[in-house]
């Protein structure tokens, strides 16, 4: 999973120190100091964001709302900078939202040290997680993931993208994944194989994921990120 950070702050000197910083620790920073560049910052997919409550036009609590009304942005984790100390205004980020709180003038190892927490709480609990590109699956959950909106499949669909995504670039015979997904079912015969194939491109297809599936003709199928001519 890619460490894309967005860093929401219209004080310039504090957002390129915080980009600096964070550069230095590996991460992809992507900054914006107003509402409307956020908003089109989101396009970028960042993973976290960091975001600074006065903001000019419309403040980060409106921001934190917006995106929890947008279904691609409501589960990205939100840690929130701000100057202000009040108990109410801690409790306002957190019921807006936010996933974490830090009032300014704040240590640079202590902000990095509160986006590990959330990352490691959010992204890394679970380390049943198969990341390719813009597809996550989640092998406890059984859940499979564009970016942050879930694909819905049929048991046996995610059983087979299960088992491509944790064997990319090879190749399978019909009987290999007969073998593999249906087990001693000897009631399944091969052309079940491409029937399973064609609805999972269909529930793919949308989210422009059905090429991940190859037919390698005269072989089988294969997932790969490569896209070839010899992909159907």
């Amino acid at each position: 999973m890619s460490k894309k950070i967005l860093v929401v702050e219209d004080e310039r000197a504090i957002r390129e120190m915080i980009a600096l910083y964070l550069s230095q620790q590996q991460y992809d920073v992507i900054e914006a100091g107003d509402f409307q560049t956020a908003v089109k910052k989101l396009q970028e997919n960042p993973k976290l964001i960091l975001l600074d409550w006065q903001l000019p036009g419309k403040s980060g609590v409106q921001f934190i709302q917006y995106l929890k009304k947008q279904e691609d942005s409501a589960q990205i984790p939100i840690i929130m900078l701000t100057a202000r100390t009040a108990e109410e205004d801690c409790i306002t980020c957190l019921e807006a939202g936010a996933d974490d709180y830090i009032t300014k003038p704040f240590s640079p190892k202590i902000l990095l040290a509160r986006i590990k927490s959330v990352w490691r709480r959010l992204y890394e609990q679970s380390q049943n997680l198969i990341q390719i590109d813009d597809l996550s699956l989640d092998e406890n959950a059984k859940r499979l993931f564009f970016k942050q909106q879930e694909i819905n499949l049929s048991s046996t669909e995610f059983k087979l993208i299960h088992f491509f995504m944790r064997h990319p670039e090879k190749v399978y015979s019909r009987e290999q994944l007969l073998n593999r997904i249906w087990g001693d079912d000897l009631e399944v015969e091969d052309r079940t194989v491409d029937s399973y194939i064609r609805r999972l491109r269909n529930n793919l297809e949308p989210f422009q994921c059905d090429r991940y599936i190859q037919t390698v003709r005269g072989s089988g199928y294969r997932f790969s990120n490569h896209f070839k001519d010899e992909a159907q």
